[in-house]
């Protein structure tokens, strides 16, 4: 299907709304329109990469001199915009005669628009259809076909070349459209091909906006929490999904981003909930998890993890592996001669504030037997564990040896979340 062109523009409802007047380039009303952009500044063409209609104001045009005005109408024509419209009555009485003159030389539409209509309606009219027509036109197969939703999830997921304008209208032909203040978070779920966990955590949250697909390898899903909406909304998300995810499978929440922060903050919390699942997936937990319903975890939850494996396992390995030696040799030795637990039992002591009791119940021994564990490790690597000069770093290394084993171990898994 052909792209629109800037006739189909032309009748949109908001566009005739504001009852443009074509004052020159009637034989080029069929050339496509890759974009709809405002701007109020003549020097607009330089943002231009072709194939954009320009809507302005005039007020850039209003204190320039006639050839400053045709320079202008000759830099968009040079920038092959699809045409240049106007509104007229405002900051600009009328449309300077040298530049209808100029669009008329060398063929750019030009078009007066003698009714206030605010751009923000015309954009978003016109760059919807222009996506939808895009979309439905595609001659590219993805695998998932004429899922808009999927294309556009994995879109964000896999940051592709994107704008804002084009998120919105993308989103909002999946019926996507987060109020002001909302807070996005994104969700990956393994284990399933079906969206029904998804679903049911939403209505579980009182009916949060939702944009979720199924891929080859999880359910990735983006949802929109009212700003209004008081507590911890990652909390709220992860409560949720244990109310109402299966047992066995895995869910990894993303951090939380407001709607209005743009769409490139939106790809970070679909990339961190696929991070962590990813994680989640190939690293042993941390602490013993409920033996029975679903693992739901967040990028917070994994944030040391994420931070030491940022840019690839691989690319980190030799550098985690001498933060590991460095930090737990000692500890290490040892484990290798004897039947023990005393890195795990420290990395879980670390995590719990250093309270025995937690730290007990969670490794499911008595205070004794971990008094005696802590005893080793002090005495093994010759320090105090209540440093504090040294909680960051035996926590990091614990940490760390953590995620070597567990990549080690799981060699070669490699989740397919888009292609």
């Amino acid at each position: 299907m052909p792209a629109l062109t800037l006739r189909e523009v032309l009748a949109l409802d908001p566009v005739r709304a504001s009852e443009p007047e074509l004052l020159a380039g009637e034989g080029a009303l069929d050339r496509p329109v890759r974009w709809v952009h405002s701007s109020e500044v003549y020097e607009g063409a330089n943002f231009l990469d072709g194939g954009e209609l320009l809507l302005t104001n005039g007020f850039g045009l209003t204190d320039t001199d006639a050839e400053t005005r045709r320079r202008y109408v000759r830099e968009l024509a040079a920038r092959d915009a699809a045409g240049l419209a106007v509104e007229v009555g405002r900051s600009l009485p009328s449309m300077p005669d040298e530049v209808t003159d100029e669009a008329r030389r060398l063929g750019l539409p030009l078009l007066a628009l003698r009714r206030v209509v605010p751009f923000v309606r015309i954009t978003e009219a016109a760059n919807r259809a222009i996506v939808a027509r895009g979309l439905s036109g595609r001659s590219v197969v993805r695998p998932w076909g004429d899922d808009h939703t999927a294309a556009l999830l994995a879109d964000l997921a896999d940051r592709a070349a994107l704008n804002q304008p084009e998120v919105e209208a993308r989103a909002a032909l999946a019926g996507f459209q987060p109020r002001p203040g909302a807070r996005l978070i994104g969700v990956s779920v393994h284990g399933t091909r079906e969206v029904g966990a998804v679903d049911r955590a939403v209505r579980q949250l009182g009916g949060a906006g939702l944009l979720r697909a199924a891929f080859p390898g999880d359910v990735l899903a983006l949802l929109a929490l009212p700003g209004s909406r008081s507590g911890d909304p990652i909390r709220a998300v992860q409560e949720a999904f244990r109310g109402v995810a299966e047992p066995g499978l895995t869910v990894a929440v993303g951090h939380a981003v407001g709607a209005d922060s743009g769409w490139l903050r939106w790809s970070d919390t679909l990339r961190a909930a696929r991070t962590t699942l990813e994680l989640a997936l190939t690293v042993p937990a941390a602490e013993p998890g409920a033996p029975e319903g679903p693992l739901v975890t967040s990028s917070r939850a994994l944030a040391l993890e994420r931070e030491l494996t940022r840019g690839g396992v691989d690319a980190n390995r030799d550098r985690l592996a001498r933060l590991v030696q460095h930090a737990l040799g000692p500890l290490l030795a040892w484990e290798a001669a004897h039947a023990s637990d005393l890195v795990r039992t420290l990395e879980v002591h670390l995590r719990n504030g250093c309270s025995p009791t937690r730290t007990a119940a969670l490794l499911h021994i008595g205070r004794q037997s971990l008094y005696q564990r802590l005893e080793r490790i002090e005495s093994l690597l010759g320090l105090e564990i209540g440093d504090p000069d040294l909680l960051g770093e035996l926590l990091a290394a614990a940490c760390a040896h953590r995620v070597v084993r567990g990549m080690g171990e799981s060699a070669g898994v490699r989740l397919r979340t888009v292609a």
